[in-house]
């Protein structure tokens, strides 16, 4: 009984279908070409109705085939039958291939599946047409005595005996027959599906470039998200920490704290446009106006004012050359920003209010020279790592500095923490030599 009822469910269950469905639409997709093949057959076999015999008809499905291989060739047939084996005939769909094909193997095998999808669908196609209405009839003529009389092309011994009891069971087979060869052409599309469908080398190449891209682009997104917000918050709850400490005792203070407080919110909103204009420009957003990055040239100032109004007592230097900061490689100069801003929000966060900070900017040859030193906190640097969801500052001065092809050193150096970094003006000649070379326990 499971063996009859695990047959019902491989020739006519729900898979089964679908598979048939997809069947038809190779048939359908078979029928322009079926025409023209009529066309060029009819004359050679001197008929005027091509469709009117079995081996004209076989004749112009012969001709076509080969017609539908080459328009096979076309870059959205891949795509089209991706898509179709996706949806009908129950295929995995990671092991199927996105796009048009690139390689000659890729639009070779894509060829291959495209003629055997219609050869397939084609003979399943006719089948479906001429069986059924040829099954009923079997079946209803012991029943119809019209039939009988009629004949509709049958031969004469089914009008009598014992043929004509047994022409219904003929009918039934002749259903289930059909069934059963489209649930085997379904099968054997299915399997050959992803060897035929499947990514080549130069397929996988092109996904792993594009998660690579996609991973970059979130990487970029978190790391500015981190950079930005996190700075502005770390330096927004002491600059009002320090305003209620002191409400009382000096209003003037509290004022100049109020005022930072809004102008780095009103500066991170911007900032924070800026990094969401990433996300703007994959989306239908694309004209959306977005804040520009901000750089060393021109928010440097800012950046320390902000800083020292939360109360990090801040000693910059800065030795650019004659052109200053102007002069600097507009990405070198975003990305030693954010740096430096990285640089400043770790001491807000582990150093505290009050701590005393280095920063020395300079040129260095043919690099920028990034050094920032703050005492180290109460307990040493394995005490900065208790704060929760800390970990990701340095790493984003490392991701940084590779991006540009420089160097990191960052630790403990003689009772400060210090962190040195230098990148390249002109960018990095051979690809990244970014490192991190702490000369002790790496803070977060």
């Amino acid at each position: 009984m499971k063996a009859f009822a695990a047959t019902l469910t491989a020739l006519f269950g729900r898979r089964a279908r679908r598979r048939w469905i997809h069947l038809i639409l190779g048939g359908a997709l078979a029928m322009p070409y079926v025409f023209v093949g009529s066309v060029i057959v009819g004359p050679l076999l001197g008929e005027d109705n091509v469709f009117g015999s079995i081996t004209s008809q076989l004749g112009a499905f012969a001709v076509g085939l080969p017609l539908a291989a080459i328009t096979a060739l076309f870059p959205l047939t891949r795509p089209m039958s991706v898509a179709a084996v996706r949806a009908l005939c129950d295929v995995p769909g990671d092991v199927l291939a996105d796009g048009p094909a690139r390689s000659r193997q890729a639009r070779g095998r894509t060829v291959a599946w495209f003629t055997l999808h219609l050869g397939f669908g084609g003979v399943i196609s006719g089948m479906s047409l001429a069986l059924p209405p040829f099954a009923a009839v079997l079946i209803a003529l012991p029943f119809v005595a019209a039939l009988r009389d009629s004949r509709l092309g049958m031969p004469e011994a089914l009008g009598d005996g014992w043929l004509l009891a047994l022409s219904p069971v003929a009918g039934i087979l002749s259903l289930v027959a059909l069934a059963g060869c489209a649930a085997v052409a379904g099968s054997l599309l299915a399997r050959w599906a992803p060897d035929l469908l499947g990514p080549s080398p130069a397929d996988r190449l092109a996904a792993a470039e594009q998660r690579a891209a996609d991973l970059a682009v979130r990487n970029r997104i978190a790391r500015e998200l981190h950079d930005s917000v996190g700075h502005a918050l770390s330096a927004v709850t002491l600059q009002a920490s320090a305003a209620r400490r002191v409400l009382d005792r000096d209003p003037e203070f509290v004022r100049e704290a109020l005022a930072a407080i809004e102008e780095t919110t009103r500066r991170t909103v911007g900032e924070l446009d800026a990094v969401l204009g990433v996300l703007r420009e994959g989306g239908t957003d694309r004209a959306a106006p977005t804040a520009p990055a901000p750089t060393l040239a021109a928010d440097l100032d800012g950046l320390l004012g902000r800083t020292r109004a939360g109360g990090l007592r801040v000693r910059a230097t800065v030795d650019l050359g004659p052109g200053g900061p102007d002069a600097l490689p507009p990405m070198v100069s975003r990305e030693a920003y954010r740096i430096v801003q990285e640089s400043l929000s770790n001491a807000l966060r582990h150093a505290g209010p009050d701590a005393p900070l280095t920063l020395r900017i300079a040129l260095d040859g043919a690099d920028l020279e990034i050094v920032a030193e703050n005492p180290l906190p109460h307990g040493g640097p394995a005490s900065s790592g208790s704060r929760p969801g800390g970990g990701h500052g340095l790493r984003g001065i490392t991701d940084r500095a590779r991006l540009l092809g420089g160097t990191v050193r960052a630790g403990p150096d003689d009772g400060v923490w210090r962190v040195d970094v230098r990148l390249p003006l002109k960018g990095p000649a051979e690809g990244p030599r970014a490192t991190t070379d702490p000369k002790g326990p790496v803070r977060p």
